[in-house]
């Protein structure tokens, strides 16, 4: 689906996923995270040596994985990104499908009034997250948001695979999965707080929002993100974007304008509807998403 934004202030809307267009009492991050620790502590559990590297690379205990996995996520965008960053190495992959295997997907339901909000935008939609592939279609599927967006911005969008380079690389884009931990790793709790760089791109990170707009080909000044994430919104800002905070009531530092929910677009934005003829559907739509709003 393409739109027609000729003569429209802005051109393309870029769309976190995850808890921004369905709510966070969804559940599926909080059921993300405990995947997570879990299956980091059956990984040290099965393997001990992956405990012992834990324990001296990172000075971290079985018993402090959840606040480690809080933290990492905190500090780079997502726990996986963290993990990479000290050296714990994985397959991207399969780090996904474990994480993801299980979550309560059955907590989404289909959601015909975004559809035709989303449907009704004329500009080009993408869907910008840091989720994996098989994640996204999933969520799409289960909210019934199939077709509504002209595009995903996803993990292997912004870490595309890199052929084989037998543990040297020579693409910039080459990830080196090595067996035993490097002599160069920092440990996590260092003083002076410094964090070592993330060999994965993702939110929030400068990196993502340069390459989204890159992927995408558009102008950031006529370009609206909207995200759950403060942190998101702050570099999207600085990325030159417009940015909307979504699942709040208020603006947050970077935030051009706050949405309690994803459905809230129409009474934040009008401007995006500026110059199109509102139908009778569209106008029924809306009267739909007050109704759903006030509920």
């Amino acid at each position: 689906m393409e739109a027609i934004v000729e003569g429209l202030k802005y051109e393309c809307l870029l769309f976190d996923m995850d808890d921004t267009l369905y709510p966070l009492s969804a559940g599926i991050n909080l059921a993300c995270r405990k995947n997570i620790q879990a299956q980091l502590v059956e990984d040290v559990v099965a393997h001990p040596r992956n405990l012992d590297y834990m324990r001296h690379n990172l000075q971290i205990e079985e018993s402090q994985i959840a606040e480690m996995c809080l933290d990492l996520y905190k500090e780079y965008g997502t726990t996986m990104a963290g993990l990479k960053a000290l050296g714990y190495e994985f397959d991207n992959d399969e780090f996904h499908a474990n994480v993801h295997g299980t979550l309560p997907y059955h907590n989404l339901r289909p959601d015909p009034v975004l559809r035709t909000l989303l449907l009704s935008i004329p500009q080009r939609k993408i869907v910008f997250t840091n989720s994996d592939k098989a994640h996204v279609e999933e969520v799409l599927r289960r909210l019934g948001l199939q077709g509504c967006f002209d595009g995903v911005i996803c993990f292997e969008t912004l870490n595309p695979p890199a052929l084989p380079c037998n543990r040297v690389c020579k693409s910039q884009n080459c990830m080196l999965f090595i067996d035993e931990p490097s002599p160069n790793l920092i440990d996590l709790n260092e003083s002076d707080g410094f964090r070592p760089k993330s060999p994965l791109v993702c939110k929030p990170s400068n990196e993502a929002m340069e390459a989204a707009i890159r992927i995408a080909n558009v102008n950031p000044n006529k370009t609206i993100l909207f995200d759950d994430s403060t942190r998101n919104i702050v570099s999207g800002k600085a990325a030159g974007l417009h940015t909307v905070i979504v699942g709040r009531s208020t603006v947050v530092p970077g935030a051009d304008h706050a949405l309690e929910s994803i459905h809230n677009i129409k009474e934040a934005l009008p401007e995006l509807w500026d110059g199109q003829d509102w139908s009778e559907d569209v106008a029924c739509a809306s009267s739909a998403v007050e109704a759903a709003v006030v509920a």
